[in-house]
């Protein structure tokens, strides 16, 4: 949503015509990669379509600022979830076992967007970093990014499948996650 929405301010209505700009999560789920997210734990939602052509402004800065708001709003959602565990903490009975589902339901929040906020900073496409660093390097640059586009999801399954990408983004979100909570 929190792309769309991005879009839309920047002048590109695409994601609010299809109907994209709504916390219903079933206008954002894609069906096979939710299927295989239940059958491995590694899947994806439907992308937001943007048309960098109509953004307002230079076309990269805002594509780059419409990738940006993805992984912010997961880091909102993330402080947010943290704000409520905390307030929980101080004004609920820790021996209730209410209390302690809300504390977990809390901390899994935190945990999940901080998770989802790192991994899609990675800079790989069809990733959000990879916008981002796009906005960053040379306009020639763009050429070598579009050609490892094609080749971003095999990539990340390999990263995956490895391990390398759990080590880049496992330490930092339990590392943040930990400081949020305040554990």
């Amino acid at each position: 949503m929190a792309h769309a929405l991005t879009a839309r301010q920047l002048g590109d209505d695409t994601g609010e015509r299809l109907g994209r700009i709504t916390l219903n999560p079933l206008a954002h789920l894609d069906p096979f990669g939710s299927l295989l997210f239940v059958l491995t734990g590694f899947g994806w939602a439907k992308p937001v379509p943007v048309s960098p052509y109509r953004l307002r402004g230079d076309m990269r800065t805002s594509f780059a600022a419409v990738a940006l708001a993805g992984p912010l709003s997961n880091l909102l959602l993330a402080a947010l979830f943290a704000l409520l565990f905390r307030l929980t903490l101080l004004f609920f009975d820790h021996s209730s076992w209410s209390t302690n589902v809300l504390l977990f339901a809390f901390s899994v929040a935190v945990q999940l967007n901080i998770l989802l906020a790192l991994f899609n900073l990675i800079p790989i496409p069809p990733l959000d970093g990879s916008r981002l660093l796009a906005a960053l390097l040379p306009n020639q640059s763009q050429i070598w990014m579009d050609q490892l586009e094609r080749y971003g999801f095999i990539i990340l399954i390999a990263l995956s499948a490895t391990g390398v990408l759990g080590q880049l983004i496992v330490r930092p979100a339990t590392l943040l996650s930990r400081t949020l909570l305040g554990l």
